[in-house]
């Protein structure tokens, strides 16, 4: 998502609108912007808006995905990452990539499948939205960072097969929350078997068959082509890694509404859940000294 900044009444009242953002620096994109002429009022996301809410460091983040991911690669297991289409597919691909060629993964293949392809071809012929160092080699160098001997894109259902064929594989499917796509074709053969694991890198909602999974429910029910109800046992490991979030951590969070000149006015704090909200808007009034507001569903705000 792109954060927004708006001039209201020719330039008397300005907005910034955050959307999803990651105050921080990845492999795939540049921290967040910040410095906006003018901010009256910020509406910022709380997805991640809790005191407790603190992500590891990145590094913390690649060395817990690599341990993850070889003590699976290393008993001849698969590990399924199911994945969003946009932002968090392609910054995995270029983690995993990375970890790969520097010997911190042991080298398997990396099997693709769902909407993360054409979001990927996306994401390359817009370079001009991407970190530096990948702007550089797209642009200047002609490299397309996403292209590598370890992927293998899944085109056809039919090819499945060669994904799911006895031996190591790293499986990357949409959707990120097994509500839908070709990930839940994949996810009945990866839970069936002890050596497997489905690893999370994202936010799985409560109430989608995701969170039920990482929640530890050992049953799911599936529905095939024919509507008919498939009872699947989850023999699997199960794991989340923090870090990769797309979302900003609470003191990320801090840290941009501290960085905004001159100071706000007011903030309104939106997006997320309900607990996550309200504390955020609290940490926010006491620290920063402001007006704060958790509208809820339909409340009018005015903000000049």
């Amino acid at each position: 998502s792109a954060t927004v900044h708006l001039h209201i009444g020719e330039g008397a009242h300005n907005i910034v609108y955050t959307s999803d953002f990651k105050y921080a620096k990845t492999m795939l994109l540049d921290s967040a912007s910040w410095n906006f002429p003018r901010v009256e009022t910020l509406i910022v996301e709380s997805t991640y808006g809790a005191k407790e809410d603190i992500m590891p460091s990145r590094e913390e983040a690649e060395q817990t995905l690599a341990h993850s991911v070889n003590e699976t690669l290393s008993n001849g297991g698969k590990v399924l990452i199911p994945t969003p289409a946009v932002g968090r597919a392609q910054e995995i691909m270029l983690i995993l990539d990375n970890l790969m060629r520097t010997g911190a993964i042991i080298e398997a293949p990396i099997f693709t499948e769902g909407m993360l392809s054409d979001a990927t071809a996306i994401h390359v012929s817009h370079p001009e939205y991407l970190a530096k160092e990948l702007r550089e080699k797209i642009i200047e160098n002609g490299i397309n960072p996403f292209l590598s001997e370890y992927f293998t894109n899944i085109e056809h259902p039919s090819n499945r097969e060669e994904a799911l064929r006895e031996g190591p594989a790293i499986i990357m499917a949409t959707s990120g929350m097994l509500e839908g796509g070709p990930v839940i074709e994949y996810l009945p053969e990866i839970a069936s078997s002890e050596k497997n694991k489905i690893l999370f890198v994202s936010y799985q909602i409560q109430g989608t068959l995701g969170r039920r999974i990482l929640d530890g429910a050992r049953q799911i029910s599936l529905a095939d082509e024919g509507e008919k109800i498939r009872v699947v046992d989850v023999r699997c490991k199960v794991e989340k890694i923090d870090g990769f979030s797309g979302h900003s951590d609470y003191n990320q969070i801090m840290k941009y509404i501290a960085k905004l000149r001159p100071k706000l006015k007011q903030v309104i704090v939106n997006h997320g859940e309900k607990k996550k909200v309200e504390s955020l808007a609290s940490s926010i009034a006491r620290i920063f000294k402001l007006p704060v507001y958790a509208p809820s569903i339909q409340e009018a705000i005015k903000v000049y």
